[in-house]
């Protein structure tokens, strides 16, 4: 990385990601150069392929210790070479050129010129060495060796004197390497590390200090709405133990009803853009109040999210498929009300709840978030204004404030800005904002950050044998596209779905406009995202949104081209071929009945086709794989994408750790009984795995 010119601004994306500023012309630099004399050895002595992990703190959630988080300069992670467990050496890098002893003090303090006094870097070590082996550490349950060094690769044994001499403190963490000692540092490195297997081992300690994402249907399926394998990080548990500690405090106990109710009504509403974790706080706050015995249902705007929720996590568990509803459902307010109402996607609310199959006094009369607000004690809103894509969803902040209000209800407010979808790369999700001119960041040239990787395809068909080589690897990934084709309905009583989506001679169908199965097993449209058999059809955003794959390759259509600098923005117009009896492009541009309908006008068409394209492009947790059908936004994109330099470094299924190739769980089978008495951890079914 640091050959090209990549090592220090990944570093100091991940910095200002973690710390929330930018890192210093010091820290920088520091990086610059001892990491690198570090990496050098590394190599020298035949263990390039020990992995190096960078201003490592020991726990997400430092409680013991408040204010900054103890950071160890690398962590090196690797197996041991003859043991074969993890071996793991924390590191400590000093510029240090000269130390002295300071007068009349023990060993543990030196001085540093221009520095002042410090501490022995073995002390440091032995604080990080005592987080990373506690029961509480990231090495906890695995077999390993850990030790520790302090590297000063600029001074000599003579230098640094009071840092080697016989007084110093000992242990296994307290070594310490000068330029003079390098032969001494590579024959240890080499007594410690096996040559190869380094990125297994550090995927390995990073699953277990939960720095790796459990997809959210997989955790779904593990967890079954009984317990939950989120590890909710920093803010995300802040605000899960927020709601949870109000719930305990306003709604009742089942065991011991209260003579006098309190009629309190709270309102929690939680903002963050797209892979904050919203969805993963709302499961998890969800199966905590039901296990407390409280009345809870999980409601959406989503038909993509919910079908994917009842129909593969909750696939022959009708009491747990009951639990997730939609925002329509609450016309007529349950009796007795909810104890708890979540609401995710929130950003879908309707002025209304209708429905042209409706009769007429079955429809909503007041604000749909009026009704939701009836239905429960505690309403739980989580939204993202970016992600609206319809002209009729009106779910914003100040909606929702209002409605509070009117009921009288306390209202807690909550942002969250940490990215974990999109690989955690925040550079990515701004570089996608700034090339759809979603905000008025700049249009920067993307620089590959090591956490998310894109590229351009030329054509369609490499498009897909991008998506679907990854798919069939182990990968979960899919084909998604702007709504710029006319969709037809499966057609005969074969079912049989007709290939609208038409690219030159490279014809493929969108996803089934059906509640059933279609012919060859194509699944319904609710199911589509995460069925073995969806990756031959093409989805929209209306049946992606709320979802993620490792792998996704998004089709911009002619509703959003560039020209001559700017977006412009279309409306498709079709006609009727008479040879196929279907519609067919006759103008291009958008499809989308509701966003190109006349009554939108130019600003808001464009604001919801710009939202779509953003909600496309940041479904994907490993690489986005992009292709326009217009040859000039081709162009753009792939100027905005720059060089792709793969290096080894392209998240392909081949090139993961065996240990981060984890299968996408199937759904579990029929008639597992009550998920009250069910294991946290379903046995493998007999059903086709799906992705």
């Amino acid at each position: 990385m640091n050959s090209r010119r990549r090592m220090v601004p990944h570093l100091a994306a991940r910095w200002r990601h973690f710390r929330g500023a930018d890192a210093s012309l010091s820290e920088r630099s520091a990086w610059a150069e001892s990491l690198v004399s570090l990496a050098q050895d590394l190599v020298a002595a035949g263990r390039g392929n020990v992995e190096m992990i960078v201003e490592c703190a020991a726990t997400i959630d430092d409680a013991d210790r408040p204010g900054d988080p103890r950071l160890i300069d690398v962590v090196l992670v690797g197996h041991h070479p003859e043991e074969r467990h993890l071996s793991v050496q924390l590191v400590e890098l000093k510029r240090w050129s000269t130390v002295t002893r300071v007068e009349r003090a023990t060993a543990e303090l030196v001085h540093v010129p221009g520095m002042g006094r410090k501490k022995h870097p073995a002390l440091q070590l032995r604080e990080y060495h005592e987080a990373f082996t506690s029961d509480r550490g990231p090495l906890r349950g695995l077999q390993f060796e850990c030790g520790g060094f302090a590297y000063l690769h600029n001074a000599t044994d003579a230098s640094v004197r009071p840092l080697v001499d016989i007084d110093a403190p000992t242990g296994v963490y307290a070594r310490v390497y000068t330029n003079d000692r390098r032969e001494q540092l590579m024959s240890d490195i080499r007594k410690h590390f096996a040559p190869e297997g380094g990125a297994s081992a550090a995927e390995l300690l990073l699953q277990n200090m939960g720095l790796r994402n459990t997809p959210l249907l997989d955790a779904m399926i593990r967890a079954r709405g009984e317990d939950t394998v989120f590890t909710l990080r920093g803010r995300q548990k802040r605000v899960a133990d927020d709601i949870l500690e109000t719930a305990s405090k306003v709604l009742p106990d089942p065991a011991r009803p209260a003579l006098v109710p309190d009629e309190r009504r709270v309102v929690f509403m939680v903002t963050g853009g797209a892979g904050t974790g919203k969805s993963a706080i709302g499961l998890q706050i969800k199966a905590e109040l039901e296990a407390g015995g409280h009345a809870v249902k999980y409601a959406s705007g989503s038909r993509a999210f919910n079908g994917a929720i009842q129909e593969h996590v909750g696939y022959g568990d009708r009491e747990f498929r009951e639990t997730f509803t939609y925002f329509s459902n609450f016309v007529t307010p349950p009796d007795p009300p909810l104890d708890v109402l979540i609401c995710d996607e929130a950003h879908r609310l309707r002025e209304r709840s209708t429905n042209r199959f409706w009769k007429p006094e079955h429809q909503g009369t007041k604000p749909q978030v009026d009704e939701l607000l009836d239905a429960s004690r505690l309403t739980v809103f989580f939204l993202d204004e970016g992600q609206s894509v319809r002209p009729n969803e009106v779910g914003t902040v100040d909606l929702i404030k209002g409605a509070a209000q009117r009921y009288g209800a306390r209202l807690l407010r909550y942002d969250l800005r940490e990215q974990y979808r999109c690989g955690g790369s925040d550079a990515y999700v701004r570089w996608v904002r700034g090339v759809l001119g979603v905000t008025d960041e700049d249009q920067e040239q993307w620089t590959p950050d090591g956490l998310m990787h894109i590229e351009v395809a030329d054509t369609p068909e490499e498009l897909e044998r991008t998506i679907r080589a990854e798919a069939l690897a182990g990968a979960s990934a899919r084909l998604v596209a702007g709504y710029c084709w006319p969709w037809t309905k499966p057609l005969g009583k074969e079912r049989r779905l007709e290939p609208d989506v038409r690219i030159g001679d490279w014809h493929r169908p969108w996803n089934a406009d059906s509640d059933a199965f279609c012919e060859d097993g194509v699944p319904p449209s609710r199911i589509w995202s995460v069925h073995e058999k969806g990756l031959g059809q093409i989805g929209c955003v209306y049946t992606a949104q709320g979802l993620e794959w490792d792998w996704c390759g998004v089709i911009m259509g002619e509703d959003m081209v560039r020209r001559d600098g700017q977006w412009v923005f279309r409306r498709g117009k079709e006609r009727k071929d008479p040879e196929a009896g279907v519609k067919r492009v006759a103008v291009p541009g958008s499809f989308d009945a509701k966003v190109r309908a006349g009554s939108v006008d130019e600003a808001e068409f464009a604001r919801l086709v710009r939202h779509a394209y953003h909600v496309l492009m940041t479904r994907a947790s490993r690489a986005t794989v992009l292709y326009s059908t217009d040859a000039e936004t081709r162009s753009y994109l792939k100027e905005r994408v720059g060089e792709v330099q793969v290096h080894g470094l392209r998240p392909t299924w081949e090139n993961l750790p065996e240990e981060a190739r984890v299968p996408h769980l199937p759904r579990p089978r029929r008639g597992r009984g009550s998920r009250r008495r069910r294991q946290s951890v379903v046995s493998p079914p007999s059903d086709p795995r799906l992705f």
